[in-house]
């Protein structure tokens, strides 16, 4: 008797209700059918009918009354999970962060500079760069100094110096000769007695 009842109550409600509700209805209906008649054990939504209930969601406020393959609060989550992966995607497509690119030849120019220049810092290089007409920031070259190959080693700089002033090394060497009371001798000076 309480079936009979509930079977002629909805018949009656439903005759109260819209055209377009009822087809919205038949719609999702019919689609969890599709859902069940698919060929696996234990049928699982796609992301197409993901889509479907996300949008029949936006579309119908009754929407929860004739959902029976999930839980109704499984849409909202499909729907915020969908926004998180087009945001997702969104940021991965801008451009990255950063000012403009800088060129190849400054690229290629700093790790030159600095170890032909080593008492140089960014500061130097930076106003070098800007008077050769690069616009790059002194952060920038910082960051470019940082990977550029360094000088040798220490001993093999010492070399370089010993080999460039040789000359002025020797002359001072022949020239300057200290005495037993540390006079120089070769070496004039006006002095008052």
């Amino acid at each position: 008797m309480l079936d009979l009842f509930r079977v002629w109550f909805g018949a009656a409600f439903r005759f109260f209700r819209t055209r377009q509700n009822l087809m919205l209805e038949n719609l999702a209906l019919r689609q969890q059918l599709l859902v069940l008649k698919r060929r696996h054990p234990k049928p699982r939504l796609g992301l197409l009918d993901k889509l479907f209930w996300v949008a029949l969601r936006q579309l119908w406020s009754d929407w929860k009354s004739c959902l029976y393959l999930v839980a109704p609060d499984t849409v909202p989550r499909w729907h915020r999970a969908g926004f998180r992966l087009y945001w997702a995607l969104l940021c991965k497509v801008q451009r990255r962060a950063g000012g403009k690119k800088i060129p190849r030849e400054v690229r290629d120019l700093i790790p030159q500079m600095v170890p032909e220049n080593a008492t140089w810092g960014a500061p130097r290089i930076h106003g070098e760069l800007r008077m050769l007409g690069f616009e790059v920031s002194e952060r920038t070259i910082s960051r470019w100094m940082r990977r550029a190959p360094r000088n040798p080693e220490p001993v093999q700089r010492w070399r370089a110096f010993l080999r460039n002033h040789r000359e002025a090394i020797a002359a001072m060497d022949f020239f300057a000769v200290p005495t037993l009371t540390f006079y120089l001798r070769g070496y004039q000076e006006s002095r008052p007695y």
